[in-house]
């Protein structure tokens, strides 16, 4: 009975120093001090003096929300992003092919903000080369090159959502994202290059089976194009199931079962170049001259499908693709700070609306360590192969190619070796080398050398 005319009197002097305490910090400590005195004389117990520090700590809050007109998101807003520098080197001794070195740079900033506990949205600007065809940039990479004489470079809108997180609970977790967003499925780039974001409407569901292992769906519904002047539009639908295992602190198991399928093909067409021929009176030798450029109802960035007359696809596209990968981790190995995992992954990949000889994918991989904090490190390798008319050539890694047909052509009909080395001296910064050794699967014109080296040396800044 004698604690609550207290408690009134101690919470009109928080409320005096909320209001009269010029910033948030003095608030706190003013208020914090003047609580703990009454604990110590056991005016207020714990507990009591929790229950006045919560609502102090409301009242000024919605005093300071009052006072410069700010919503309460803003609280909530997060800033994100990473610079990337690179060094790039082709190198073949195939006829026909020059050896080249390019400088380049990847730039990517995000805010996301909390409307409520259910609702986020999301914007992410990046860079990016605008030398895609019909004017557009390309969709699968947000790299920059150092070129056209310090030319000033374009920052673009790489992703643009509203997110619900519509179940939230110790054993499901679920949210439905649309606009421009991060892939919600998980693949690896044999399947979507990293850098592809999405647009249209993404899925993604989690329930708990125990405290170590989950089932996850993912799902997506994605414009490829959007035609006026037609009902048969472009999309890309898919639909994902994935068991994830932790079996003991040492070892955790991830696999996967997706189904993937695109509508209205016929829309994403590609217009064959128009060229002319003709001998070279001081040589003799028959040159072929571009008249035209080859365009594209989309950015046309990789190649490798086959494709009519034209420029149409010749082939459907609904593949499955399975994926496992396994870790284990050695409590320590030299020169490793802390517990060292070794990852074996691999996926496959087969389209049963094309011909069975250029229908299929496959990959497997291994991996030491794991790079991204301080002191850490991982190197790993890769074989990948991925035949013409597995996938869709456009959303595929742009940085896996062969020469071919004249030129370095990324996309399918390509398989080979990867080599990666990365190496964290700080939390905020990863290097790494990537080594490249692949060659055309079906070279053109037949017989004719496709084998090419690329060689990427990245120093990448988090912030």
């Amino acid at each position: 009975m004698q604690i609550k005319p207290a408690y009134s009197l101690v919470l009109a002097a928080a409320g005096f120093i909320a209001v009269s305490a010029g910033a948030l910090n003095s608030h706190a400590q003013s208020a914090d001090a003047l609580i703990d005195k009454l604990v110590d004389k056991g005016i207020l117990t714990v507990d009591e003096a929790q229950g006045l520090r919560d609502e102090a700590d409301k009242d000024f809050t919605r005093t300071l929300a009052s006072k410069n007109g700010m919503p309460e998101w803003v609280k909530t807003m997060k800033l994100n992003g990473d610079f990337r520098g690179r060094y790039e080197g082709f190198y073949a001794n195939e006829p026909g092919f020059v050896n080249r070195d390019r400088l380049r740079y990847r730039l990517r900033f995000g805010i996301t903000a909390g409307l409520t506990d259910s609702f986020e949205v999301g914007l992410r600007l990046g860079s990016g080369d605008a030398t895609a065809s019909n004017g557009q940039i390309d969709p699968i990479s947000t790299n920059q090159t150092l070129d056209n004489n310090g030319a000033k470079k374009g920052i673009y809108l790489d992703q643009a959502y509203v997110r619900w997180k519509g179940i939230n609970t110790s054993s499901m977790q679920g949210s439905l994202t649309f606009g421009k967003m991060e892939n919600p499925l998980v693949f690896s780039d044999m399947v979507f290059d990293a850098d592809y974001t999405p647009e249209g409407l993404g899925l993604n569901y989690a329930y708990n089976l125990s405290e170590a292992q989950a089932l996850k769906f993912n799902a997506g519904a994605f414009s490829l194009k959007e035609v006026g002047s037609s009902s048969n539009d472009s999309f890309l639908f898919a639909a994902q199931v994935r068991w994830d295992a932790a079996w003991n602190e040492k070892f955790q198991t991830s696999m996967g079962a997706s189904l993937l399928g695109i509508t209205g093909h016929g829309q994403l067409r590609e217009t064959p170049a128009t060229t002319a021929k003709f001998v070279d009176p001081t040589t003799g030798k028959t040159n072929t001259v571009v008249l035209t450029a080859a365009s594209s109802a989309v950015p046309n960035i990789n190649s490798g499908n086959t494709r009519s007359a034209d420029g149409r696809l010749a082939y459907s596209y609904n593949p499955y693709v399975l994926d496992a990968s396994a870790t284990y981790s050695l409590e320590s190995v030299p020169l490793y700070p802390g517990t060292f995992p070794i990852k074996v992954a691999a996926d496959y990949m087969q389209n049963p609306g094309a011909p069975s000889d250029r229908n299929s994918a496959w990959s497997v991989g291994l991996t030491f360590g794991k790079s991204g904090k301080k002191g850490l490190w991982d190197v790993g390798y890769r074989y990948k192969v991925l035949d013409s008319d597995a996938w869709y050539e456009e959303v595929v890694d742009s940085d896996f190619g062969a020469f071919n047909s004249g030129a370095y052509r990324s996309g399918t009909n390509v398989r080979g070796h990867i080599l990666k080395a990365n190496y964290s001296p700080y939390d905020f910064m990863t290097v790494g080398v990537t080594w490249f050794l692949t060659d055309a699967i079906t070279a053109s014109p037949a017989g004719a050398g496709s084998a090419i080296q690329r060689l990427q040396v990245d120093a990448n800044f988090k912030f």
